[in-house]
């Protein structure tokens, strides 16, 4: 096509392209679609029991309380997700996804499970297509390109069933993570095909399609087009000189990806900066705090990718940790990011991995605090396979060493070899498929997961508010009640305990009691308009309509609507019009 470098067909091995290779035994297409078969066969098996799972914490603002989805026209209002912190929020692709469920079956929660199985399926055979043929690159060792196929099988089978992708298929709204990580794949396997086609132009297009609808998902996709130029680099190409030259006329509409990223989030930057941001001497307070928890977490993520327990859905506001305490991670990170840099002199693959893990980590976990939420197990959905892939292969290499040393013949090394990474992936993968069903029972409901949370992470005040709400929603009022005090106890600013607490009180008849925690809730948040409105129901019901007036006109100037019968009541007050 016109619009991208269309060179000439890829030079052969001879010419010295690193992206030719000619394998005297390719992988026949049967193999090939029935390695496909097992990987789709595994997800469904490993997440059957997760189609059921209600929506819980941030699927009720970017699902059930969603306006934005609840019709497919105008399209444009699709495409304008709400803001104020929703997991929606400057991701129009993800809302537009949840608009087509809502279309399909509306608040029926097996349509969106079944989507989300979907994308991670999906993805797992991106994966495997990306993996499969970047193994036949020639900068790869013959012995690993002849091996092609059963490692890419066992590595996209491995990351499919892994329980650390639980938080971002299960849960629903998670589908940010999921879907952004599909389209980067695509991204990326798009490239692959288009480097070594002679009419790239179609592929190359698809790939600027795919990382366009990345960034709409999730503004983590903006480490795409970085991503594919060191892959460009390392495996496709002589030099970055020879990148650009060949490739130019891809790389102008990845990188314009910014653009678009900078348009979706630069008004809810704005809104937030007119709201009174975080300042620059807090700013630098919070990164610093956040810095040292990044360091602490993003090994216990290593940790988890090996040992996937136990797995916390909500990890709250980490406690601040001392410098000293984050001593040995922070040098086990500096070490891992330096053997990064190092092996992109003797083993350019594996400094590739590197890159992938730490670039797509990278934003949410280093210099944009995300203080609210700053540990979250679905951050390691795509930086997981780098992890498998090097586990994969070095487990391969490692095996044909030992048949070296004992003096094992060629073609034995290889089909035992072979056979090995197959059998103990296989193995490895249903140990692990077991673990992420088991997982999936977690997520039964709302009051299953806040349990589980809450015994994982006990000072986690967020979680006792949850399950507190949980327990209010199956009107057990005191058990709501007693997790309330808990969280308030735990963080006695907690507006939401006190708003929570006050709407219980009221249901079991404490009116006074609850009148208090409206306060209360009023005095931190002096721009609660939901409190107002509590608090003036209340004030009505106990026949002070001065009161009640007051509060509702509070309420109303924050833009509260109020029921017309509300309206009617304190007008026929005494006082009224």
């Amino acid at each position: 096509m016109a619009e991208f470098d269309n060179p000439s067909a890829p030079m052969n091995e001879t010419q010295g392209d690193p992206s030719a290779r000619n394998i005297s035994a390719p992988p026949r297409r049967r193999a090939i679609t029935a390695a496909g078969l097992i990987i789709v066969l595994a997800g469904i098996a490993a997440y059957h029991n997760s189609l059921n799972g209600p929506f819980i914490f941030d699927d009720k603002g970017s699902i059930t309380e969603n306006p934005t989805i609840r019709s497919l026209w105008p399209i444009w209002e699709v495409f304008q997700p709400p803001a104020g912190g929703v997991a929606v929020q400057s991701r129009p692709i993800v809302n537009l996804s949840l608009a087509v469920n809502y279309a399909v079956g509306e608040l029926d929660v097996l349509g969106y499970h079944v989507l989300n199985l979907v994308v991670h399926i999906l993805a797992g055979l991106t994966l495997f297509g990306v993996i499969r043929r970047t193994l036949h690159l020639a900068v790869m060792p013959e012995h690993v390109a002849r091996a092609s196929l059963p490692l890419a099988f066992v590595a996209a089978l491995i990351w499919t069933v892994h329980p650390l992708t639980t938080e971002a298929v299960t849960y629903i709204i998670q589908r940010c993570e999921s879907m952004m990580g599909l389209f980067y794949l695509l991204t990326l396997y798009c490239v692959i095909r288009g480097a070594t086609v002679s009419r790239p132009g179609l592929w190359y297009l698809a790939a600027v399609v795919a990382c366009w609808l990345g960034v709409g998902c999730k503004e983590v996709a903006a480490t795409a087009p970085l991503i594919v130029l060191v892959y460009d680099r390392v495996f496709l190409a002589r030099s970055f000189k020879d990148v650009f030259r060949r490739r130019w006329r891809l790389y102008v509409p990845l990188a314009a990806a910014w653009l678009l990223l900078a348009a979706l989030v630069m008004p809810v930057m704005s809104t937030v900066g007119s709201r009174g941001g975080i300042g620059g001497m807090i700013y630098w307070k919070a990164l610093r705090y956040y810095a040292l928890t990044q360091s602490i977490m993003i090994m216990r993520y290593l940790g988890l990718c090996f040992w996937p327990h136990p797995l916390i859905m909500d990890y709250g506001i980490l406690p601040t940790v001392k410098i000293a305490l984050s001593v040995p991670q922070t040098i086990a990170m500096v070490l891992l990011l330096v053997g990064t840099v190092l092996a992109f002199r003797n083993r350019p693959w594996l400094g590739f991995l590197g890159v992938w893990f730490f670039a797509i980590l990278a934003p949410s976990s280093s210099f944009v605090p995300l203080l609210i939420q700053p540990a979250a197990e679905k951050r390691m959905y795509l930086p997981l396979a780098a992890v498998v892939v090097v586990v994969v292969l070095g487990s391969y290499t490692l095996g044909r060493r030992i048949w070296d040393r004992l003096g094992a013949p060629e073609h034995l090394r290889e089909v035992v070899g072979q056979l090995a990474v197959l059998a103990m992936g296989v193995a490895v993968a249903l140990a692990l498929g077991r673990v992420t069903v088991r997982r999936n029972w977690d997520y039964r409901s709302g009051l299953a997961i806040w349990d589980d949370t809450i015994a994982k992470q006990p000072n986690n005040w967020r979680a006792w508010l949850c399950r507190g709400v949980a327990h209010g929603n199956r009107s057990s009022h005191d058990k709501a009640i007693s997790d309330f005090n808990r969280a308030i106890e735990l963080y006695p600013a907690y507006t939401r305990a006190f708003y929570n607490r006050a709407i219980m009180y009221e249901k079991k008849g404490r009116h006074q009691e609850s009148i208090d925690d409206f306060g209360k809730a009023i005095e931190l948040k002096p721009n609660y308009a939901e409190a107002y409105y509590g608090r003036a129901m209340l004030h009505l019901a106990g026949g002070d309509y001065q009161k009640a007036r007051a509060d509702a006109e509070k309420a109303q100037a924050m833009g509260y609507k109020f029921p017309a019968r509300f309206l009617e009541a304190i007008g026929k007050g005494p006082g009224g019009n």
